[in-house]
């Protein structure tokens, strides 16, 4: 499968498909519920892209490989670091 059809098969992930994806995201625990609402109000936009998942007190180089994860997604004590080169240690 080429860079172009996983880029546009991730793109038209079903509401299903993304929410698989938020499972551990503050952003889920917090936005479902929160005022009556149903669901995290970024999951209509989300995308996945490849990003390092960082400790906030791991210091460089980041030599982890970069995995597909919502371009909202936010963890405590996390930080995540968009990458387009897998090899590129930042």
């Amino acid at each position: 499968m080429d860079t172009d059809s996983k880029t546009k098969k991730m793109k038209n992930l079903t509401k299903s498909e993304k929410l698989k994806h938020c499972s551990g995201c503050y952003n889920n625990d917090y936005n479902c519920g929160l005022g009556g609402a149903k669901e995290c109000w970024c999951l209509d936009s989300m995308e996945l892209i490849k990003r390092k998942k960082v400790h906030v007190d791991q210091v460089p180089p980041w030599i982890q490989r970069p995995q597909l994860y919502p371009n909202c997604y936010k963890q405590p004590r996390y930080v995540f670091i968009d990458c387009h080169d897998e090899d590129r240690q930042y």
